[in-house]
């Protein structure tokens, strides 16, 4: 009896074997298998970059079907290169695997390149749906493209298709091509070409697949139904494997575009959160986005003097923003510096730059924000339409955060953002008087032991 998968919480019984049976439509001799047998069909889906979760779950996943004696391993692939990632390990473990592990790159639109079209070569068994294609495998890795060269990914295209009875010449030349399904099944690089997952499993029935272990030959499926009703299905159950939900959101945080937008998006809610001279949703949000984005940075060529134009743009766009000057000299270098940061901000292949559309939305969008809404926002909270800013000059209010040396003082309702002396803190509750102000910012002191008396000053002002 097979043990229980060890990460039940990835493993979902996606499809039953009569609904993958439907699907796969191709009739056949009523011969084989008319029960059900083996220990079960696993499919492991990839999809996006295959990053370190990735990875981590293609090894287990093998290691587990291995463990469990299963009858078949499906990789299903929909990627576009690796990242961070070396391929080597999962390669051996296809190797040392005593169980089928079939390739299979779909459905219709998927592709397997980079390191990843290495994976499916070695692989028993690969297949391609129609509409997807494989290859290129050059840059093997998009964080270091020039680690490996065309031609050396060309020879071990060639040495895994040949141990797997493939045209090693056909295979060689993924190493620089993209080939659609039927061009790579004419060249001989794969295996067959089938529209979907529950089609493959079924066309393996009968096959012999050489695996560590020796020949092994397939019983993946049988025939129900009779006359025209009748049709092959998957003969054991068919559980489908992805990633949990905490890899599959580190995963998410290593996508270069996730990870920039957070960035940016980020500094921008701290920014914000620091003009309203509070701890909110705001700042906790901010917070949590640069975070998020700085895991993934972790995994990504990240340029760090980019992210430094980054940091400096947000702040630029903050001096005009404290200053109350809308749109300034500075407003315009922040533009400038969020520009140039954003379309350098990664190094390694031009597969990992954000899409263009991704670049427009997110500087665009931030240039909007720090302009107008923040701008809106330090009008709103920290001034009043029916109090002339001159005339608030020896007004009185109350400090409603300590004023040592900024807070914020209320006055006939309204807040403002105040600045004293250092000598002359002002803590919550106590009266401040106004004495001047710079931009939207009030100069205050003590109602009375202030560094120079308000009256006094007033009163050599009038002589």
């Amino acid at each position: 009896m097979p043990r229980p998968a060890r990460r039940s919480g990835r493993r979902v019984v996606a499809v039953a074997a009569l609904v993958l049976g439907a699907l796969a439509l191709a009739p056949a001799p009523a011969t084989a298998g008319g029960g059900s047998d083996g220990s079960g069909i696993r499919v492991v889906q990839v999809q996006g970059l295959l990053d370190a979760p990735n990875a981590s779950l293609i090894r287990e996943a093998i290691v587990e079907a291995n463990d469990d004696r299963a009858s078949l391993l499906v990789l299903q692939i929909d990627s576009n290169g690796a990242l961070d990632v070396d391929v080597d390990p999962i390669i051996e473990a296809i190797d040392r695997s005593e169980v089928p592990i079939a390739a299979w790159v779909g459905p219709s639109g998927a592709d397997a390149s980079g390191s990843v079209t290495l994976v499916a070569e070695a692989a028993h068994f690969v297949s391609v749906s129609q509409g997807s294609g494989v290859g290129s495998a050059y840059p093997a890795r998009l964080d270091r493209p020039a680690a490996v060269g065309e031609d050396a990914l060309g020879d071990r295209l060639a040495e895994l298709a040949a141990a797997r009875d493939r045209d090693p010449d056909g295979a060689r030349r993924l190493a620089g091509s993209r080939l659609s399904a039927e061009d790579a099944e004419r060249v001989g690089a794969i295996d067959s070409v089938e529209p979907i997952v529950g089609e493959l499993i079924v066309s393996l029935d009968g096959e012999r697949i050489t695996t560590a272990a020796g020949d092994v030959t397939l019983s993946t499926a049988r025939v129900v139904g009779s006359g025209l009703d009748r049709r092959r299905e998957p003969n054991q159950e068919v559980l489908f494997e992805r990633l949990d939900l905490a890899d599959q959101v580190l995963h998410t945080l290593i996508s270069p575009s996730i990870a920039y937008f957070l960035f940016v998006a980020g500094l921008a809610l701290l920014v914000f959160e620091f003009f309203t001279a509070s701890v909110g949703f705001a700042g906790a949000t901010g917070a949590i986005a640069v975070v998020g984005a700085a895991t993934g940075f972790a995994h990504l060529p990240v340029r760090w003097w980019a992210v430094a134009l980054l940091v400096a743009a947000m702040l630029a766009y903050a001096v005009d923003a404290q200053a109350g000057a809308g749109v300034g000299v500075w407003t315009g270098i922040g533009s400038v510096l969020l520009v140039v940061g954003s379309l350098s901000l990664y190094g390694g292949s031009p597969r990992l730059d954000p899409s263009w559309w991704v670049l427009l939305l997110v500087i665009l969008g931030t240039a909007a924000f720090m302009v107008g809404g923040l701008a809106a926002m330090i009008r709103a909270r920290f001034s009043t339409p029916t109090v002339g800013r001159e005339g608030l000059v020896g007004a009185m209010g109350t400090a409603e955060v300590a004023v040592d040396p900024d807070g914020i003082v209320l006055i006939d309702g309204s807040r403002w953002r105040a600045r004293t002396n250092r000598a002359t803190p002002i803590r919550a509750g106590e009266p401040a008087r106004v004495v001047s102000i710079e931009g939207v910012v009030l100069e205050v002191e003590p109602e009375t032991g202030a560094a120079r008396d308000h009256r006094e000053r007033r009163r050599k002002n009038d002589a």
